[in-house]
């Protein structure tokens, strides 16, 4: 379209228009975007010209996206993308740059949901991601047993303002999850477990790799591909080694190795992968239940011990 490619230089309503269907979305893909900028193009015309979805080009949304950046970058704002973990379709979604992306939450949520949703998050991230399996999801009735708030323990949430948080009830941690997964924080899988989604990997990466990283341990890992955190995929098969890729990005890899299915970084092969993500909880049970503890690494027999509570629930099928 080069009709109105003059307009779409300058921030107008149309922009306004598209920033407000972003955030009643919470995120777009380029597809779900064509429909939306067709409609706003229509309603901005003044020939009479009826644009439809498919006249809608990956350049007229590139200059949506920039114009609207260049116009919302002051208040700390950016519409950023990434790649699906499930298929390669990139997504984007408007986040923000600056402050403490759990403490936003309190605006609508009081301290003690979301000292919850830190909880939530620690299972994600340390208690159900250890040397031995990196599931990086939460079960959905694990989630909601941590309603209870552990005693003598100060949560690590902002807004809590250091005070001890406070349990919920069952059906108030059950709301609180349905409002993470409304919102576009939380997904639930057909598994029932819950994952954070693409939107809220971007806006939480600096916080994320903040609070759950240290010299010692790293249980935020990139793709070794595309290099953006991985939660669902593969890991190199000698555990020690800190190779993960994304399941769709492993012909990318293997392609600039000269189709070599070896990994990235150790150069080993590629070889029956453990899985990372929900399947790794599969995994660990099958794994328990036919493997003795003296294949097993001593971090590996200590991981086992302490994910023992897990591992009783972990998924089947």
């Amino acid at each position: 379209m080069s009709d109105n490619g003059e307009s779409d230089e300058v921030y107008n309503n149309s922009h306004r228009a598209f920033l407000q269907s972003l955030l009643s979305r919470a995120t777009l893909t380029f597809e779900q975007a064509r429909p939306v900028l067709a409609a706003i193009k229509n309603a901005q015309a003044q020939d009479g010209r009826d644009v439809q979805p498919a006249d809608i080009t990956e350049q007229d949304f590139s200059t949506f996206v920039n114009v609207t950046n260049a116009a919302i970058s002051p208040f700390d704002l950016e519409i950023r993308d990434t790649l699906s973990q499930h298929d390669r379709t990139r997504i984007y979604a408007l986040v923000n740059v600056s402050s403490d992306s759990i403490t936003q939450l309190a605006t609508t949520h009081t301290p003690d949901e979301i000292a919850f949703v830190k909880r939530c998050l620690d299972a994600m991230f340390e208690t159900n991601n250890t040397y031995r399996s990196e599931v990086l999801a939460v079960r959905s009735t694990e989630a909601v047993r941590l309603a209870k708030a552990p005693t003598g323990q100060t949560q690590h949430v902002d807004a809590t303002q250091g005070a001890q948080a406070q349990s919920l009830t069952m059906s108030s941690a059950q709301r609180m999850l349905q409002a993470m997964v409304d919102e576009g924080w939380f997904e639930l899988s057909k598994r029932d477990f819950y994952t954070l989604t693409p939107r809220a990997l971007m806006e939480l990466r600096a916080w994320l790799v903040e609070t759950y990283n240290d010299e010692e341990d790293e249980r935020i890992r990139n793709c070794s591909a595309c290099k953006a955190i991985i939660t669902m995929g593969e890991r190199c098969p000698d555990l020690d080694c800190t190779g993960r890729l994304h399941t769709h990005c492993k012909r990318m890899a293997f392609r600039a190795q000269n189709n070599n299915e070896r990994c990235p970084v150790c150069k080993k092969d590629w070889k029956d992968a453990p899985p990372v993500g929900e399947k790794a909880a599969t995994q660990n049970r099958r794994s328990m239940n036919g493997a003795g503890a003296s294949t097993r690494s001593p971090t590996a027999q200590m991981d086992g011990a302490n994910n023992s509570q897990d591992e009783s629930t972990a998924d089947e099928g």
